[in-house]
């Protein structure tokens, strides 16, 4: 197999706030991985240092491992969707996000040979759509509203408001006035609190009719301790990165993204520790490219068809400028499985 690699850049068109500082362009690796036969499938590393600790020089020199035990690996590709090369890959370097990559690839060129999406390589039923919510990052409670209600009337019926800095209630209540009681509402803490704190904040906000509230604080035994004393439902994001978190019980639902889970046989796999432990999932992206995006939700489809799946946080495309977003365009509120062989979008 030969692997093919470039740095790609997306500008944000509007700079990002995030707990790891502000973002105006994403930059990620995208993959072309050729087979022996000549199929070639594509697949995109994307570490986001403020939030992962994963710098893109770290991911690539994984990936440029990766291309040496791949052209090794002719003819001893393993099973159909590459299982073989995948723990070759693992082998010489198992950094997840640049896996993900190659795993992404592997499943591009699977759908590709076989005709089909990846969505129905991975389930008999996959969803048709993928429910996902939209995002208000205002920090003021106009713009809050603003975002709120526009949301609101292209048709998503979830919500997620970043808190955790600023005036959290009075932008609570702004977009719960702004979207009306049937809106279900997240918030998302980004760890920023300590256990007292987010015991105190969950219990001043819960009125407002909250759906759940993810990553108040930091930590399996932090998650537990909040957990224990609110009524509200808590899911942990980044405390999914530590060892043993997902099947700890210290929380209600889990938030999985394709790059930590190190691409869809992982996080599938993820998935099916949380659920073991009743925990509901969902997934999100780390501001991904259209590659990265498709993959997510082609194994989100392919969850919800196996089991309960909350809204997940994919719809981040339209957040970056000039990006062809049609293959995965957001219509009331979800995403339409992509029904073209393999993941279905071009790099």
């Amino acid at each position: 197999m030969k692997l093919e690699l470039e740095q790609a850049t997306l500008q944000f068109a509007e700079p990002v706030l995030t707990a790891g500082g502000q973002l105006r362009e994403r930059k990620t690796l995208l993959v072309k991985l050729t087979a022996d036969d000549g199929v070639a499938g594509f697949g995109e590393s994307a570490p986001l240092e403020p939030y992962d600790g994963v710098s893109l020089e770290r991911a690539e020199r994984a990936l440029r491992r990766h291309a040496t035990v791949l052209a090794a690996e002719r003819g001893r590709a393993g099973s159909y969707t590459g299982v073989g090369a995948l723990d070759a890959c693992r082998r010489a370097d198992p950094l997840p996000q640049a896996l993900a990559a190659v795993d992404l690839a592997l499943w591009d060129i699977a759908g590709r040979r076989a005709g089909r999406p990846v969505a129905a390589l991975l389930s008999d039923e996959p969803l048709a759509r993928v429910p996902v919510n939209a995002t208000v990052a205002a920090l003021d409670r106009a713009g809050a509203a603003e975002q709120a209600g526009r949301a609101a009337g292209e048709g998503f019926s979830c919500i997620k408001l970043k808190v955790g800095a600023g005036d959290d209630a009075g932008r609570v209540a702004a977009v719960r006035a702004a979207t009306g009681p049937a809106m279900a509402l997240r918030l998302d803490v980004n760890g920023a609190w300590s256990v007292e704190h987010a015991v105190s904040e969950i219990g001043a906000l819960s009125p407002a009719g909250l759906e759940l509230v993810e990553e108040p604080v930091h930590g399996v035994e932090q998650m537990r301790r909040v957990r224990e004393r609110v009524a509200v439902r808590v899911a942990i994001d980044e405390t999914a990165a530590m060892t043993g978190a997902l099947s700890a019980g210290c929380a209600d639902a889990v938030c999985l993204k394709v790059a930590r889970c190190g691409g869809i046989s992982g996080l599938l796999a993820a998935a099916a520790l949380v659920r073991s432990t009743e925990a509901d999932v969902y997934l999100a992206s780390s501001f991904e490219g259209p590659l990265g995006v498709a993959a997510a939700v082609h194994a989100a489809a392919a969850l919800g068809s196996r089991g309960p799946l909350l809204h997940c946080g994919l719809a981040t495309l339209r957040m970056f400028a000039g990006v062809d977003e049609r293959a995965l365009a957001v219509l009331d509120g979800a995403i339409a499985t992509p029904l073209e062989a393999g993941l279905g979008v071009q790099p």
